[in-house]
């Protein structure tokens, strides 16, 4: 071989290489990377729908405590407003219940339960209920009664009474004592006493040793995650309905394992087919009787699925979108097919807020991020 050819050959060789680092996933390991972002027309409508002027008085309107934008891997946006810093670590509400769903996926890849099992072999105290199922729980579908009203109606609120008066200690219990309206895995009944029997339940899977340290050991370690905190009940069990505190850099990282597919670097953390599962419109849900912008329950996630004879919910996000959401606002969006995460920390009062309208507004700013 010539000179000549051996030259151009490891010229070849060098630009190839250059160009599989170029492709090379970037990971938070152990920080995020940021990529610099001009400022733009779409930008300023972006922060102007996020980031209005705040009436502290009336707590009325969209109001953002932090909006973060992952493209790729990479932080392509971060704004917080006072208090809230990038080192907070913010209370997520329902979003919790997405991070409980996530921690039972690592367990189920560990072979620790079935899906098609009967609670009550995990949570002695759901033999009173023994057709209900953990796949049951996991798409919100126990057939238990329930009535998931705030501070909007909490004489009827079996949810208030859960976290706050009668049920504070044993939250499980208190839910495992309802009667059954429905059976089980038929109706779709939004319920924060679902959630956390299966956080009961994880106790039982994991064992009484491991659990305290399981969301942890299993999901948030793994994951470079050094902010999580999460309460536990009276009775040691995860408040998994509502107490969950992380940093919005820290929920980008949950985003982007299931962005990814389950995968975190060189790990298949998540079963494939749990990320299938969660990301499975339950299949007794009605869209009919949503509200505009109701997203389709998975099991423990959100979606924006088009089911036949309902529009998407978001109709400005893909249909592949998936989100953990939490009361007053708060959201992490996982665009898979754009390679984008989205965290939103909140504390909107009104309504007013709408996910359709941030996600249309994040995917303008960042059109050419966007681009495949």
């Amino acid at each position: 071989m010539s000179p000549f050819s051996l030259r151009r050959m490891s010229l070849l060789l060098g630009l190839s290489l250059l160009a599989g680092i170029a492709r090379a996933e970037s990971w938070p390991q152990p920080d995020w990377q940021t990529v610099p972002h001009s400022d733009s027309p779409a930008l300023a409508a972006l922060e102007a729908y996020a980031f209005p002027p705040r009436d502290d008085a009336t707590r009325l309107g969209v109001r953002s405590d932090a909006l973060l934008v992952v493209r790729d891997g990479r932080i392509v946006y971060e704004r917080y407003a006072a208090p809230t810093r990038a080192d907070t670590a913010h209370l997520t509400w329902s979003m919790a219940k997405s991070l409980l769903a996530t921690t039972l996926g690592v367990a189920y890849g560990e072979g620790r339960f079935k899906l098609d099992a009967p609670v009550a072999k995990y949570y002695p105290a759901m033999a009173e209920h023994p057709q209900v199922k953990v796949g049951h729980l996991l798409n919100w579908a126990s057939g238990l009664a329930w009535q998931e009203d705030y501070e909007y109606a909490p004489l009827k609120s079996s949810v208030i009474a859960m976290l706050y008066t009668r049920g504070r200690d044993d939250m499980a219990g208190f839910a495992a004592a309802h009667a059954a309206d429905a059976a089980p895995g038929v109706r779709f009944r939004y319920s924060s006493g679902d959630s956390n029997l299966l956080a009961a339940a994880l106790k039982g899977m994991v064992g009484a040793e491991a659990y305290p340290d399981y969301p942890w050991t299993a999901l948030f370690e793994p994951l470079g995650i050094a902010s999580a905190t999460w309460e536990r009940d009276g009775a040691g069990t995860f408040v998994a309905s509502s107490y969950a505190y992380m940093s919005a850099r820290d929920l980008a990282r949950v985003g982007l394992l299931l962005q990814r597919g389950g995968r975190w670097g060189e790990r298949q953390l998540l079963p494939p087919a749990w990320v299938e599962f969660v990301a499975t419109p339950f299949a007794g849900y009605q869209p009919q009787t949503a509200k505009p912008g109701d997203a389709v329950p998975g099991a423990h996630w959100w979606l924006n699925a088009e089911l036949p004879g309902a529009a998407r919910p978001w109709p400005d996000a893909p249909a592949g979108t998936l989100a953990a959401l939490g009361h007053w606002g708060q959201g992490l969006y996982v665009l898979p097919e754009e390679k984008l995460v989205v965290v939103r920390y909140a504390d909107d009062r009104d309504g007013s807020y709408s996910h359709n309208e941030l996600l249309k507004r994040v995917r303008a700013a960042f059109a050419e991020e966007v681009q495949p």
